[in-house]
């Protein structure tokens, strides 16, 4: 049997008999009891009523969070010439072509997410055994691969997240941090499950959402009532 230290022993306790509770007590709940000495990330995970083996059930899409995400996100850029300058302009971290493809390939992955302009793919492409498996290879579906790289930084570092069903039907990302405010942490909780929601597929039957879970990194979750969270309470 697992033995737990002091703080989250604590923190269980205070968990125990909640559940399928409302957003604003599931926030209040993490909020309150993590306790560690860094500022732990607010993550939510949505149990989906899917098969993503099957195409016209993955569930995929970004979306900006109002708030942010607290994160200092880095940013590498496929690009040549000019946009390779305007991706710099733009404050991206890392700008190269095929000498950023073979550090990638070499294993040095100093970012947390990738933007490609369209005449780099052939480049990028090579790299879909290293970058896939992290969820970081470019893609016009989440706005990575496109010409205005100026955007599509701005949006990244602004507080849009990608987020990908899993292969047990399970979409998990970080909304933000302990620090922020409960109404902030409230916000972007909402934005990403109603994103979620309209990223319904056509192959999806029966119930849809299933379960919305959360936790702080070192804590543990709480089960919210999926009516609170998609507005149907």
């Amino acid at each position: 049997m697992a033995k737990f230290g002091k703080r989250m022993t604590a923190a269980r306790a205070a968990f125990e008999g909640k559940a399928n509770v409302t957003v604003s007590e599931a926030v209040g709940l993490v909020k309150d009891n993590a306790k560690t000495k860094f500022d732990e990330t607010v993550e939510v995970a949505v149990v989906l009523g899917i098969d993503p083996r099957h195409a016209d059930q993955m569930v995929r899409g970004t979306v900006t969070l109002p708030n942010g995400t607290g994160k200092t996100v880095r940013i590498a850029v496929f690009a040549k010439g000019d946009k390779a300058d305007e991706a710099k302009a733009a404050g991206a971290d890392i700008v190269g072509a095929e000498d950023l493809m073979e550090a990638v390939q070499g294993g040095k992955i100093d970012f947390d997410v990738c933007i490609a302009t369209p005449d780099m793919m052939g480049v990028v492409g090579r790299l879909g055994k290293v970058l896939g498996p992290r969820n970081l290879m470019p893609n016009p579906r989440t706005g990575t691969v496109t010409p205005d790289v100026t955007e599509a930084i701005n949006a990244k570092k602004g507080g849009e997240i990608q987020f990908k069903a899993e292969k047990a039907g399970v979409v998990h990302v970080g909304i933000g941090k302990v620090s922020f405010t409960a109404k902030q942490i409230e916000e972007n909780l909402l934005a990403f499950v109603d994103a979620v929601q309209k990223a319904k597929p056509s192959g999806a039957k029966g119930t849809y959402m299933k379960k919305i879970s959360l936790t702080s990194t070192m804590g543990p979750g709480v089960s919210v009532a999926v009516d609170s969270a998609t507005g149907n309470a």
